[in-house]
Formats: C-alpha cells, structure tokens, sequence
C-alpha cells in the first residue's frame, strides 16, 4: 500500500508545530528556520510570519519584525500581534507618530477580540510610552525654540534701551513681562502632580476605560470589574449592590482626561 503523501499545508503546519517547540526551549535560530520552511511552503499564512517576528523581536533584530509584520498584515489586517510587534519595531526606531497609530489598532483590536488581557494591558504600557516619547521630543523642541526666541529678545531690548536714557525702570519692566510671557509658554510642558478626579478610586492612577456606577461613583473598568469577580458584587466605596451589568462608560470624563494628555504628555510616564 503506498504512504500517503503529506499536502504543503500539513507539512508547513507541522513545521509551525516544530518552530513552536524551539521558541519554548528558546532555540531561536532552530525556530526560524522552522518558520521559513514554513513560509516558502504556504507563504499566505499570516500567522507563520508573525511566530518569526516574535523571534526577531527577541533577538532585537527590529528591522525583521517590522518586514515580517507588514507582511503579515497584507494577509490579515485584523491581526492584533502584527499591529502590535509592528508599533515596537517602529517605536523602537524613534517613528512615534506611526508606532502610535499601530499600537492603537492593536489595542482596539485586542480589546474587542481574543487577546487575553494580560496582553491589553501589555499593549497599554507600550503605547503609553509611544506617547510620552513623542511628548518629550516635541517638547524638547519646543523648549530649544524658546530659549532661542528668549535669547533673541533679550538682545533686542538690551540694544534698544542702550538707545534711550533713563529707561532703566521701563526696561525691568519689560524684562519681566517677557520672562511672563516665557512662563507661560513652558507651563505645559513642566510635569507636575496629576489631578485627582482624573484618577481612579482603585488604581489611583489615570483613568483610561472610566466606567460609573448608579451610585455616581467612577471607576477604572478593569479594576471594577475585578473587584466585582473577586471580592464581592458590591460598589467598593459605596458598599451598595454592585453587578457588571449596571456600569456604564464615562465618555465624558473619558474625553477630558484625554483632553488632558493632549496638552500634558508628560503625565503618561505615570501610567
């Protein structure tokens, strides 16, 4: 009786399998290997190009992840780990803007799908300092532009007051207002302390998914909901009966701490 002859797509699947066992006994080199054959045998399985990303990504090879990736992503642009080992590769290339744009897909795609939340909250960490990277280069840029201009209209007026006499008091006065007016131009970037009612209850830390209880009280969704699972059915301040059904987004107080990062992306270190 003659043996049955294994189809490309078996073969590729086993050879996944393979590459599964490799990157579990982190022999990465074994695994890539075991993906490529994958690839070269069934090159439109999306899911062979980001079990190698996840390698290159492991060993740091960041240019790979991002080809792989992309690659990935013609195939299934619904794929949550391409979005999100693709916003890696490009943060990790100082590419904000872009990194950010993938990591929020990835983000609405895991929280809408299957990806365990382990892997939300990963995704939340890694866009929150996509965020505050941008922040920070942009404000660093501003900051350089204002000392500039600072320094550029100090020297004007210091020109124009060696011009007139007895101006010594105007000239104070000038002074002052310009370093006001700088003050205030800098005030945005300076971090300082975040304010409370953007803070949930539990975490004590930024509001990111605000949800309120018919009690009026606002809470992280997460940490509720946890709570609710593991503690009791029951508003953790309020102490009245509490179940998942009866919360509801706060679009509202959502809108304005994101009104509030907008202008103080500092305060995304603190998540």
């Amino acid at each position: 009786m003659a043996r049955e002859v294994a189809t490309p797509e078996k073969q590729a699947e086993l050879l996944k399998d393979q590459g599964n066992l490799y990157f579990k006994k982190e022999r990465l080199g074994a695994a890539i290997e075991a993906y490529t054959e994958a690839i070269t045998l069934c090159p439109k399985v999306p899911v062979y190009w980001t079990n190698r990303a996840l390698c290159h990504r492991k060993r740091n090879a960041w240019d790979l992840v991002e080809a792989d990736c992309r690659k990935a992503l013609e195939l299934d642009n619904s794929s949550t780990k391409a979005h999100y080992m693709l916003g890696l590769a490009l943060l990790q290339g100082k590419r904000y803007s872009d990194a950010i744009a993938e990591l929020e897909k990835a983000l609405e795609l895991g929280r809408s799908g299957k990806s365990g939340s382990y892997m939300v909250e990963e995704i939340w960490q890694e866009l929150a300092k996509a965020r505050y990277s941008e922040w920070e280069q942009a404000a660093s840029v501003r900051q350089h532009q204002q000392q500039e201009l600072k320094e550029a209209q100090l020297l004007a007026n210091e020109r124009k007051m060696s011009e007139l006499s007895n101006c010594n008091e105007k000239y104070q006065e000038r002074l002052q207002t310009l370093s006001d007016v700088f003050e205030k131009a800098s005030a945005p970037d300076r971090p300082a302390e975040v304010p409370d009612h953007f803070c949930c209850k539990i975490t004590m830390d930024l509001f990111r998914d605000p949800v309120i209880t018919p009690s009026g009280v606002t809470y992280e969704r997460s940490a509720l909901l946890e709570h609710l699972r593991k503690v009791g059915n029951f508003d953790p301040l309020t102490r009245t009966p509490l179940t998942p059904e009866q919360v509801f987004p706060n679009l509202a107080l959502k809108e304005a701490v994101q009104a509030f990062l907008a202008e103080h992306g500092w305060a995304y270190k603190t998540y």
